[in-house]
């Protein structure tokens, strides 16, 4: 089993679990359930940088990031030098997140919130509307083509915005639906964990001009964001880059500045 493997494994018992104790009733019952979500894909469209900024405290290639930060200042950090969205980890086990720090991001801050997660049951959609998200994520690692399909459209009924995160072009071409907003590049390879933008700009070409094209993973210059703009790119999924300095909101504050350079 690759590390990819054991996260789905693990939550697949993780949703069972949790149906036990949470009723869908209860989700769809929560004051957060009928907001009104903000699409962060017309935010991408709109924008001039693009950054969807990352809350991670730790990942399963970088073991700990930065564990020592309140979300909620974060997300204020995040908002305060202008990022187009904020991206937060839920998954407990291999990353440090969890429910709560979605609801304490929304909380804090008015613009697009996407819930982080490894995806594989609508369950986890209801939860995720009930926390405050605007925006899923779906893999197409982990998912076959009717799922996505399903996950997808649930997620639209919920006025969800929906980002499918791709590794390779099979991904791609078993992916692209209309119930789908973005489409994620991601530029880790699942298997040796190298990242390399060269994915994002082989893969920019097959993905249709109906989708907000969003790159994802490694980049940590304003040089690799300006080369990826002209392949098309509109989203730009930055994490580790903030999150391992003191304050994520002063680093990307500093980082857009450059940017707008």
């Amino acid at each position: 089993m690759n590390i990819l493997d054991k996260i789905i494994a693990d939550k697949r018992k993780e949703v069972a679990l949790k149906k036990t104790i949470v009723p869908v009733s209860q989700l769809e019952n929560t004051a957060l359930f009928e907001r009104e979500t903000i699409s962060l894909a017309d935010a991408l469209r709109s924008s001039k940088t693009g950054i969807i900024a990352e809350h991670k405290r730790r990942s399963p290639s970088k073991s700990v990031i930065n564990q020592d930060l309140n979300v909620q200042d974060v997300a204020s950090g995040y908002e305060d030098a202008g990022v187009s969205g904020m991206s937060v980890l839920t998954d407990g086990k291999y990353f440090g997140g969890s429910l709560e720090d979605l609801l304490f991001a929304r909380a804090s801050v008015k613009m697009p919130i996407l819930r982080k997660e490894f995806i594989i049951d609508e369950y986890q959609l209801l939860e995720a509307k009930a926390y405050g998200a605007d925006v899923i994520l779906l893999i197409a690692a982990v998912l076959e083509k009717a799922q996505i399909k399903q996950l997808s459209e649930f997620a639209k009924n919920l006025k969800l915005d929906v980002l499918l995160e791709v590794h390779n072009e099979e991904e791609l071409q078993k992916s692209i639906m209309p119930s789908l907003d973005m489409l994620g590049v991601n530029n880790r390879n699942l298997k040796t964990f190298e990242v390399s933008t060269d994915i994002s700009k082989e893969l920019s070409k097959k993905i249709p001009e109906d989708f907000v094209k969003v790159s994802e993973s490694g980049i940590s210059s304003v040089e690799a964001i300006k080369d990826l703009k002209n392949y098309g790119y509109q989203g730009f999924l930055i994490g580790e880059n903030f999150m391992k300095t003191d304050d994520p909101g002063k680093s990307a504050k500093e980082f857009i500045r450059q940017l707008a350079q």
